[in-house]
């Protein structure tokens, strides 16, 4: 087994492989009550694809690979400092290739870029075994959730949206103090590689600012708030502007204002992986990407 840097040519087949892993988990935990699980669209390809070569851009040093000997890709994982935050944004080994220790070496080659950072933030499945990994590397575990269901427009606050609009790179260094407000580091060159991928929308009024990212389906990909009203106004918003079925992911016990908001827009709450978090706790006016953090 060969481990080395991740190069730019790997970054396609990295996308493909750890659609496979994901898939694959996804078909043996999802629940019957749910959709079958789908690979990912052409978008969501190309916006990984996209975003993981931002990583090699910025995060050299963070994101590896594993190799057979023939040179077939059977692992990887992708990690970025912001700020003195290390966040592990995919990781992945290929279906029927776990448990020959692969993930856990190319795990520890990723935590490496974390040497002197006083934070750690990933989004974890619920893999059992990634779990128990991320555990012995000093993560706490924090349950997700997510909200998703038909909205109930009848419900939608009177004046959603007046407080709200669209927003630009010239609100980048507004984002980045609420990052620094809700998750302790600005997401500095994340974000305009956010504001080519989504949609954004910026509250910034004497109350309280926030800012959301929005997918091109209309789901809420990130947010951060100075106040609890603040991040309902941009869910409520993002809500309104949404279609019938919605999602709202990456909620945690301590977005309980994401809660409130949601069982009033009629949608059902699930369980679904884990926040894991090391020297912080959950943010709170606060919704996490993903990849991103």
């Amino acid at each position: 087994m060969l481990f080395r840097p991740m190069r730019p040519e790997d970054v396609p087949v990295a996308e493909r492989l750890s659609d496979e892993a994901f898939l694959d988990l996804d078909r043996r935990v999802f629940r019957r009550d749910q959709p079958d699980p789908q690979p990912r669209t052409d978008d969501h390809r190309a916006g990984w694809v996209e975003r993981t070569r931002h990583f090699l851009d910025t995060d050299a040093a963070g994101c590896w690979v594993a190799t057979d000997p023939d040179g077939t890709m059977v692992g990887f994982a992708t990690s970025i400092r912001r700020e003195g935050t290390w966040i592990l944004a995919t990781y992945a080994v290929r279906p029927g290739q776990q448990g020959r220790g692969i993930g856990k070496q190319v795990l520890d080659l990723a935590l490496t870029h974390s040497r002197g950072c006083l934070r750690g933030m990933l989004s974890a499945s619920d893999d059992p075994k990634a779990v128990r990994r991320y555990l012995v590397a000093g993560f706490t575990m924090h349950p997700q959730m997510y909200l998703t269901g038909s909205v109930d427009r009848t419900a939608i606050p009177a004046g959603t949206g007046t407080r709200v609009r669209e927003g630009s790179a010239a609100d980048t260094e507004l984002m980045d103090s609420l990052d620094r407000r809700a998750r302790g580091a600005a997401h500095g060159p994340d974000h305009p590689l956010m504001q080519r991928l989504f949609r954004c929308l910026v509250s910034d009024t004497a109350a309280g600012s926030g800012y959301a990212y929005l997918s091109r389906a209309g789901s809420v990909v990130l947010l951060a708030a100075s106040h609890r009203r603040t991040a309902q106004q941009l869910l409520w918003t993002a809500i309104a502007d949404g279609p019938a079925e919605q999602t709202v992911g990456h909620v945690t016990a301590a977005n309980d204002w994401a809660v409130d908001v949601g069982t009033a827009a009629r949608l059902d709450l699930h369980t679904s992986g884990y926040l894991a978090l090391r020297g912080m706790r959950p943010p709170t006016t606060y919704l996490h990407n993903g990849a991103l953090l």
